[in-house]
């Protein structure tokens, strides 16, 4: 899980939302030359639903919050190495600044617009929703879910032209609720931002990342994806019904 790619002064805080363009750099040369299998998210779905052998070493690189720096820096490091990369984008944010980020006192970086997006996706980029303005949902009524669940999921679809299948939970917040009105949304999966390796079987909706930080070396990076697996909580005991990929057609 990647947020900012770039190049960013030392920093003591928010450390797992930012990466330096080296060591990204660095980092997509090791996965090349330990031939990891990088996988397209949509493939990296099937494998867990298992529907496919799980590759050894196979990771799905994951890029919250569509900054421009993501163009400038990560696309051309992905696009030497071809490997498939999704995005998730805040619907009511797109073309504007990261505004979230003033709460904190940090600078707002600029967010890809529609054009950009559009060619990335034309290089084969696959992308997300990350709601509509970044909010926090754990906790949250169902008609502000519904609003930045469902309908971050319509508007980035009208935008764009293309389907919209995947979910990112702002600040990784997220409780039953949120699961729930993520499945009823249509969507096919939903990240969050618990420690841990996807295993076959996973809860689609919940599914967990490993954060690669500002201060990650690369034999750090390397002990994250190969060996950092145990997941750090358990998954929300969401009910049977709510685990598949299929939007529920009956009452909640």
């Amino acid at each position: 899980m990647y947020h900012q790619v770039g190049d960013f002064p030392p920093m003591k805080a928010h450390r797992s939302t930012y990466c330096l363009r080296r060591r990204f750099a660095s980092q997509m040369a090791l996965l090349s030359r330990l031939r990891c299998p990088v996988l397209p998210f949509d493939e990296a779905l099937a494998v867990l639903a298992g529907g496919r052998p799980v590759p050894q070493r196979a990771v799905v690189l994951t890029f919250d919050d569509g900054c421009e720096n993501f163009y400038e820096h990560a696309f051309p490091v992905l696009k030497r190495y071809r490997f498939p990369a999704i995005v998730y984008l805040v619907s009511g944010l797109v073309g504007k600044r990261a505004e979230w980020f003033a709460a904190d006192g940090r600078t707002t970086p600029p967010l890809m617009d529609r054009e950009r997006i559009l060619g990335l996706v034309r290089e084969g980029i696959a992308f997300g929703s990350h709601g509509m303005s970044h909010m926090r949902l754990s906790g949250l009524d169902q008609k502000t879910l519904h609003r930045e669940i469902a309908q971050s999921k319509t508007d980035l679809e009208s935008l764009l032209g293309i389907p919209i299948h995947h979910f990112c939970f702002p600040y990784g917040s997220h409780d039953k609720a949120a699961v729930a009105m993520v499945r009823r949304a249509g969507y096919a999966s939903a990240v969050t931002c618990v420690r841990g390796a996807a295993l076959p079987g996973e809860d689609p909706f919940q599914l967990p990342r490993k954060a690669i930080s500002y201060g990650d070396s690369l034999a750090g990076f390397l002990w994250k994806i190969l060996f950092k697996n145990r997941r750090k909580t358990p998954p929300l005991q969401v009910p049977e019904k709510h685990r598949s990929g299929r939007p529920d057609q009956s009452k909640e």
